[in-house]
């Protein structure tokens, strides 16, 4: 069968970008091994979501009476109906994708997919057939999975991933959690609001590395009054299954410690899936575990292209969904335009929320400019206060030259749903003196993206 493009994966990069394909009149197929959406909608954004949910209507429960509500006889949760809404969730969203697929007419091709060379895609399923599809061009978007460290593999009993984490049949009464990335603090988060003793063990000196300083000392101080423990600063040297437990050797600044616990969450980071998929055979060039890419992401070989976790970038839903789109559009012969890396939102929905973008304050810093930094703190928010999540604030950056803003970061209640002001915003080259004149409606949480601003230009009236 001949087809224009055939996309390897159907995770949010893959599937968005064969709709997008579709869409603008090309002959589409997808190849897929396991289940429509990817990691994504069955292990990762969909059904974690699901389970910090239930997490968080648990909280509430617990917490009833702050509100004027008594609960006879406590919250209790049932561990197993939690997991199976979860799946459901998600078992409910990948059907979703098989009915997009049908809508536009993309053809779905069970197994897995292998580049072979002159436009070929060698397909081979459950049964270990092989089949061969030609296509003028072909997108790899086969994604990225757990990445397990060398002294720490991963049993799928003691040592887990997301994926089991997800999935277990049983609470565990303890768990470490090795990293607190947005994997490790969300899966921290919903265990420990559930009732397991958590205990993070991260290696560099503050969680939620990639976040401003701020942001990460607010966080750590709100999840140690939910009960978390937390070692910054800190590495798992090795894990020994003793009767049945996992006793945990952690390294820290001063001596080694044990920690015994039912069982270990690796949440290090991911490891690519570029293993397999025809890369050598053909040609394609690689570096460093990613695949190498121009703007619109066309690899060394002519008609061949990857997008999502397998390339530079930041291994996000969104960013893969953006160029999966930006990647189409390109080939079909539109004129879009490359994507900004530096305005790329970043969300952590433990509880509370974590979303950022731009520049933190040390890297505008180190970039040489002159600062305004305008902080609110969600405790000074009517909203915030009537709604009794009063943790958090927004903290905002801008250039004090020309009023540019630089970036923003926000901890508190729903806070992923406000980062999208500050992106289309920045992406307008919105000034902060814009921002201020900007009427924000009264009383919501967003209205504190105003106050922060008007904190930075020393115009704040709630402070």
């Amino acid at each position: 069968m001949n087809y224009d493009l055939i996309v390897i994966g159907t995770g949010p990069g893959g599937y968005v970008a064969a709709i997008r394909a579709a869409q603008l009149g090309l002959k589409t197929a997808v190849v897929e091994k396991e289940n429509l959406g990817g990691v994504c909608l069955n292990w990762g954004c969909i059904p974690t979501k699901a389970l910090l949910k239930s997490a968080q209507v648990f909280e509430y429960l617990n917490h009833a009476s702050e509100y004027g509500i008594e609960v006879g006889g406590g919250a209790k949760a049932d561990f197993s109906k939690v997991i199976s809404r979860s799946r459901g969730v998600a078992d409910g969203m990948s059907k979703g994708i098989q009915f997009l697929m049908k809508k536009n007419k993309i053809d779905v091709i069970t197994g897995a997919g292998k580049l072979k060379k002159g436009g070929i895609v060698e397909v081979t399923d459950a049964a270990g057939k092989k089949t061969d599809y030609a296509a003028k061009h072909i997108i790899l978007a086969t994604g990225a999975r757990s990445r397990e460290l060398p002294n720490v593999k991963q049993d799928g009993k003691n040592i887990i991933g997301y994926r089991e984490a997800m999935t277990l049949a049983t609470q565990p009464k303890s768990m470490v959690v090795m990293g607190s990335g947005a994997i490790g603090m969300e899966f921290a988060y919903f265990y420990n609001t559930m009732g397991t003793k958590v205990t993070v063990v991260e290696f560099m000196d503050k969680i939620l590395p990639r976040e401003d300083t701020d942001v990460s000392k607010e966080v750590e101080k709100i999840m140690k009054k939910k009960g978390l423990q937390i070692m910054t600063g800190a590495a798992v040297e090795k894990v020994e299954v003793v009767n049945g437990q996992s006793v945990v050797t952690v390294k820290t600044k001063t001596g080694t410690e044990k920690i015994t616990c039912d069982v270990v969450l690796s949440a290090v980071g991911i490891a690519t899936n570029i293993e397999g998929i025809g890369l050598e055979e053909v040609g394609v060039k690689t570096d460093k575990g990613l695949v190498v890419v121009d703007d619109f992401y066309k690899t060394n070989i002519p008609g061949v292209y990857a997008i999502g976790d397998i390339v530079k970038g930041p291994a996000l839903a969104h960013v893969a969904s953006a160029e999966g789109i930006t990647c189409v559009e390109k080939i079909a012969g539109k004129n879009p335009e490359p994507i900004d890396y530096g305005n790329i939102p970043s969300c952590t929905y433990c509880i509370p929320e974590v979303a950022s973008v731009g520049l933190t304050e040390e890297e505008a810093k180190a970039k040489g400019y002159t600062l305004k930094v305008g902080k609110f703190p969600f405790s000074a928010s009517g909203k915030a206060s009537a709604s009794g999540a009063k943790d958090g604030f927004v903290k905002v950056i801008y250039d004090a030259k020309y009023g540019e803003w630089l970036g923003a970061h926000l901890v508190g209640m729903n806070v992923t749903e406000m980062i999208a002001e500050v992106v289309v915003a920045r992406k307008l080259e919105t000034t902060g003196h814009e921002i201020i004149k900007a009427i924000h409606p009264h009383p919501t949480m967003s209205e504190a993206i105003m106050e922060a601003t008007a904190a930075a230009f020393g115009e704040v009236i709630h402070l």
